[in-house]
């Protein structure tokens, strides 16, 4: 069953618009593939897959051949897709070539690593390409799957209509992730630690910069317990007994491969806030909550709070990604500790959330008062995050 995503329409608008190489960048198993291949449906394109070795070989064989002649051995596609490119490193230098001989064909590559994606290959296809992130689906793409959703009634209207169907797809997101192959599966537990697994021998060790699986096991296993707290990377160097350059390496790699995302501390006044720390959240809950092999759906699991948080900051770090990074996610802490979770900067424009789960609701009026900011409280009562 395919979800329509929101990506589509921006991948759509790019193959009719550009000629430039699109690069659809994300984690293993979010539908990178699922979604260019239905954009692509009765079109004439080609497809090759770099886990696969006969893929590759046949790749590097067309490469000496002269460009036109190399389309002609892939059959004269109209779009040739190339699935996780970044398992050969002369990607990027070939790619330029057929572009710069402007062939009559679309070149787009997939990629589970922008490590390696944007990195290894800027160099060769810069001015060349034009980007697309794709992350685990957002919820609003899982209601607008629903076979009640109605895309002219509000989001307010929605949610008053439908709030226990919302309320059970809610729970279902936080425990489970959104993954799409996870969503749909009555298999989740199972799917979700093969996932796990992937994000660790896949991509992460064949990046070639991790030597010990267990060392990155354990250190995720440190950030699962931490979400929503403040991240020393001293304290994460010595309970591995390793570097703190090797943590910051590691760290790297897990957001580079979509498994984590940091949230550095916004600061206007360094001397009044803490400017220095960082927050580490996950981009799927159910990733995390399958690390710790915690699949409890109670809303009284000591760690609803703190869940809630990384799946809502999870929502607007997804928003942002399809938008093109558009924006940068803060978390807020002055040194007489009043914290705002979520702080959100497009150019000078700031807006500030709360994100809680219980009944009792305190906010701090100091960032208000500081910024002249309204501070928005979201809770699991609006998970489209409808009213103002």
């Amino acid at each position: 069953m395919y979800i329509p995503r929101i990506a589509d329409t921006i991948i759509s608008k790019n193959l009719k618009e550009s000629k430039k190489i699109l690069m659809i960048l994300g984690a293993r198993q979010v539908g990178k593939t699922t979604s260019i291949k239905k954009i692509l449906a009765g079109k004439n394109y080609a497809y090759l897959n770099f886990d696969i070795a006969v893929d590759k070989e046949k790749f590097l064989a067309a490469a000496t051949l002269p460009p036109q002649d190399a389309r002609q051995y892939f059959g004269n596609p109209d779009y040739l897709i190339i699935d996780e490119a970044q398992r050969e490193p002369k990607t990027g230098s070939i790619a330029k070539g057929w572009y710069d001989a402007d062939l009559p064909m679309k070149l787009i590559l997939l990629g589970s690593s922008s490590f390696d994606l944007l990195n290894r290959f800027a160099e060769s296809l810069t001015g060349r390409n034009e980007k697309v992130f794709l992350p685990p689906l957002m919820f609003e793409e899982i209601i607008r799957n629903q076979e009640w959703f109605n895309e002219k009634l509000s989001k307010k209207t929605i949610l008053e209509s439908f709030s226990g169907q919302i309320k059970t797809l809610l729970t279902q997101s936080l425990v489970f992730g959104n993954y799409p192959e996870v969503a749909v599966s009555g298999e989740k537990e199972k799917l979700l630690a093969n996932l796990a697994a992937d994000y660790l021998f896949k991509d992460v060790l064949q990046l070639g910069m991790v030597k010990s699986p267990d060392q990155i096991n354990r250190l995720l296993l440190l950030l699962a317990h931490q979400i929503g707290s403040e991240v020393s990377i001293n304290e994460l160097a010595n309970n591995l007994s390793i570097s703190r350059p090797t943590v910051e390496k590691y760290l790297d790699i897990l957001e580079q491969t979509f498994v984590i995302f940091r949230l550095r501390a916004f600061a206007t006044n360094p001397r009044k806030e803490i400017a220095k720390s960082q927050k580490i959240y996950f981009y799927d809950t159910g990733i995390r909550n399958a690390l710790l092999r915690e699949f409890s759906a109670s809303d009284s699991r000591a760690d609803i709070g703190k869940l809630w948080e990384n799946w809502v900051i999870a929502e607007f770090m997804k928003k942002n990604l399809l938008e093109g990074n558009r924006q940068i996610l803060h978390f807020w802490r002055s040194r007489s500790q009043s914290e705002i979770d979520l702080v959100i900067k497009r150019g000078q424009d700031i807006a500030a959330f709360e994100i809680k789960w219980g009944k009792n609701i305190r906010v701090s009026k100091i960032f208000g008062e500081q910024y002249r900011v309204p501070v928005k409280i979201i809770t699991p009562a609006d998970p489209l995050f409808s009213h103002p």
